[in-house]
């Protein structure tokens, strides 16, 4: 068996170069990037051991039935087959959760969605492993699913825990309280998918002290272990989880489907046990956005000042209630974006329904009330025959507000700032009328069907997203920083899922050290938890935690030197891998400070506490706050409902740019994914059952989709409780270009555009 620690994805150090630019604030290239390109970073995908099995997954063809019985015979007596697991085959805790463990390992009893886990088999080859699963029998009594989530408070619960996983009533200020104006609108949101370039898969490694190692692309590594633990009825410390490559995460990769078969079939067979989905499996396995259905009723006076706005959120959480509860309190805070509101009435839902799974995807909760809310300000804005961004300036939120929870806002807010960045942008030149322009109408070449029939609208979209975790989680993160010659090294259990923070790390080590060479450590369980790659939080808490460490370290390296030259460390500095003194006695380096000693020290960052939100939906719920504006421009055909997004103006609050080419990166790849959820993106289904669960049914947008970008303005204004004052960049793009989109379609058609994403029938213009 090959050294399998050699499977686990470290962080190389970048190639020599000749005095490269390094530390914060510059655009140092990913560390990975090379064997990226090259084909050669090891994924989950790509993982193999001595003595290899194969396992495979039988998944419930049914949305929603009752388990009668599961017959395993013939399947465990095929010639290759070296186990079959079912749900009285699982030793420990028989469901599980990241919340509430309601999501059983295997379907017992009842099937509650569309490809839920049943059994799972070990198999000396792929296909013997797919043939043995399909040979299961599984006698089912189909029963009626529930898919409208508005149905499921009356219907049969679907759960022991019953339909309603959390309900938020939000009250703030008068509810008599009307204004002179009132619009109203209902929205519904699609059901997004992650959608991952490499879909989930993992190897499983049993050991002999009768636990298992699990490698795996996972995004929590410390909750993923202490839930196969239970299930398999271990102590933790006899399951180790080992990140590989994450080929994409938004939320997929916290899913524990793979794991758990995986884990259970090696320690049933001795043997190591991999499992790489197929697209279907992924599509059908992992966690979505949340459909939801938003009613709204926006209250303003005569000059367009919001007065009070009502609102009603019910979002679909599928079967199992994952991250529900998070995304709707999200929803419901953020229920009137980034505007002044004085009285606000927010009733929020979370129900189970037969559908597939909801949970963590970039932006849960606040992308759907922004298209809401968006919406309705444009229905304002109409209504009072004010242009649609002068309302918005005359209602945006500022630092010193407060939100409808209750909670002021302390941190930067410079929402007209962004606002009046992306409005006074020169807006792009029409299309030139001839032929060979032609490509650049909705649908490609010849895709229009006349040229005079498409219209250009221009919309926009205000947005804000919570960083770290909300309601009182627990946001610690531990760091160690080792220096040896000319070598630091990271040791940190914050995974790497594209974000950028093993490049971030090196930076921070690079800028309080000036030691170039920075090597980050692969990242297991035997580390200290650094919690879920989520809502940016490893800029904030893991990064943190480096720079803490790494300065800890830098006092161990000057103090003696102070010392002999009888000043503080204080007035030493480092730069460029020299340390100087302020009066310039002193000049070395940091390789003949350190003298062949080896200097190292471990270090934890916890922001500061929040509350859950109370029985009325009022609390300090959040840690910090980040806002966007988006315009859009698009073409649309208004007699095909064909819709071109031409050009997407964006400005963004991002306290301070640690890495400008990354910055520019995950702003652009924010905008992108939030053009799929806006025209193209919905994983559709029919009586629950998901339909074509492959890349033809489901549109993801391409390059060809992807507009002109133009980021206007990044405000640079310091949150000064985060470290380095950085704010979350990648989801708040994801949250307000939909609305932008959807803003413009309407400005274009006149249409009230009250869906995402948005269907070509409901942008044809009749009579056009």
């Amino acid at each position: 068996m090959p050294n399998l620690a050699s499977l686990a994805t470290a962080v190389p150090a970048p190639p020599a170069a000749e005095a490269p630019p390094h530390g914060l604030g510059v655009s140092l290239a990913p560390a990975d990037a090379e064997a990226k390109t090259q084909g050669t970073f090891p994924y989950a995908a790509d993982l193999w051991a001595e003595g290899l099995l194969w396992a495979a997954v039988l998944r419930s063809p049914h949305p929603h039935a009752r388990i009668l019985s599961i017959d395993t015979r013939t399947a465990a007596a095929m010639p290759g087959v070296h186990a079959v697991v079912t749900h009285a085959d699982v030793p420990g805790d028989a469901a599980h959760g990241r919340k509430i463990a309601d999501r059983p390992v295997f379907a017992f009893e009842l099937v509650r969605h569309h490809g839920e886990p049943i059994a799972a088999v070990a198999a000396d080859h792929p296909d013997t492993a797919r043939l043995a699963a399909a040979a299961i029998v599984v006698e089912y009594e189909v029963l009626e699913p529930v898919t409208d989530p508005e149905l499921a408070f009356a219907a049969e619960p679907l759960h022991p825990d019953g339909n309603l996983i959390r309900h938020i009533p939000l009250r703030f200020g008068d509810p008599e309280v009307t204004g002179e104006v009132v619009v109203e609108g209902l929205y519904r949101i699609g059901r997004q998918d992650p959608a991952p370039i490499g879909a989930e898969a993992g190897l499983a490694v049993p050991r002999p002290d009768g636990g298992v190692d699990i490698y795996t692309a996972s995004t929590d590594p410390h909750a993923d272990r202490d839930l196969a633990a239970a299930c398999f009825g271990l102590e933790p410390e006899r399951v180790k989880i080992v990140v590989t490559g994450v080929p994409g995460a938004m939320g997929d990769r916290e899913d524990s489907g793979i794991q758990l078969p995986l884990g259970l079939l090696a320690l049933r067979t001795g043997h190591p046990v991999k499992l790489a989905a197929t697209r279907e499996e992924s599509f059908l396995s992992h966690s979505h956005r949340h459909p939801t259905l938003l009613r709204y009723r926006h209250h303003a006076d005569a000059e367009g000042k919001l007065v009070k706005v009502e609102a009603q959120i019910l979002m679909d959480a599928g079967a199992y209630a994952d991250s529900s509860s998070d995304a709707l309190a999200a929803a419901v805070a953020f229920a009137c974006g980034p505007y002044v509101v004085p009285h606000a009435f927010v009733e929020g839902w979370a129900v189970r329904t037969n559908n597939p799974p909801s949970g963590h995807v970039r932006g849960e909760g606040a992308m759907q009330v922004c298209a809401a809310y968006e919406g309705q300000m444009d229905k304002l804005a109409a209504k009072l025959g004010l242009d649609p961004a002068e309302l918005r300036m005359r209602n945006v939120l500022a630092t010193g507000d407060l939100l409808p929870t209750g909670q002021t806002v302390t941190c930067p807010a410079p929402v007209a700032e962004l606002l009046a960045a992306v409005r006074d942008f020169p807006l792009p030149a029409l299309p030139a009328d001839d032929s060979e322009e032609h490509w650049l109408l909705p649908g490609g070449p010849d895709g229009a069907g006349e040229p005079s029939a498409v219209r250009r609208g221009v919309g926009y979209g205000l947005g804000m997203v919570h960083m770290l975790g909300a309601e009182g989680a627990d946001e610690v993160s531990t760091a160690t920083v080792k220096v040896s010659g000319s070598v630091a090294t990271v040791i940190c259990a914050a995974v790497e899922t594209g974000q950028g923070f093993a490049t971030l790390a090196r930076q921070i080590v690079q800028e309080i050290l000036g030691i170039e060479d920075v090597h980050i450590a692969p990242v297991d369980t035997d580390q200290p938890p650094c919690g879920p790659a989520a809502h940016s939080r490893h800029t904030w808490v893991s990064g943190g935690a480096v720079e803490r460490a790494a300065r800890m370290v830098r006092t161990q390296l000057l103090q003696p030197l102070a010392h002999q030259f009888g000043m503080s460390h204080e007035l030493l500095t480092i730069a460029d891998g020299k340390i100087t003194s302020y009066d310039g006695v002193l000049s070395t380096t940091v390789a003949e400070a350190l003298d062949g000693k080896e200097l190292w020290a471990t270090a934890q960052c916890r922001p500061h506490p929040t509350e859950p939100l109370d029985e009325t939906g009022q609390g300090d719920a959040f840690v910090g706050l980040a806002f966007c504006a988006v315009r859009a421009v698009v073409d649309v055909d208004v007699e095909l409902g064909s819709v071109r997004v031409v050009e997407l103006a964006v400005a963004q609050d991002v306290g301070r740019v640690l890495n400008p080419a990354q910055a520019h990166a995950r702003i652009e790849a924010g905008l992108t994914q939030g053009i799929g959820a806006a025209l193209t993106e919905n994983l559709r289904t029919s009586g629950g059952l998901v339909r074509h669960p492959d890349f033809t049914g489901y549109a993801l947008p391409t390059a060809l989709d992807a507009p002109d970008i133009h980021i206007v303005k990044l405000v640079e204004e310091r949150d000064v409780v985060a470290p380095f004052g950085a704010k979350a960049i990648s989801a708040a793009p994801v949250v307000t270009s939909p609305s932008a989109v959807a803003a413009a379609v309407r400005a274009a058609t006149g249409r009230p555009i009250n869906r995402l994403p948005i269907r070509p029938q409901t942008a044809v213009v009749t009579g056009a």
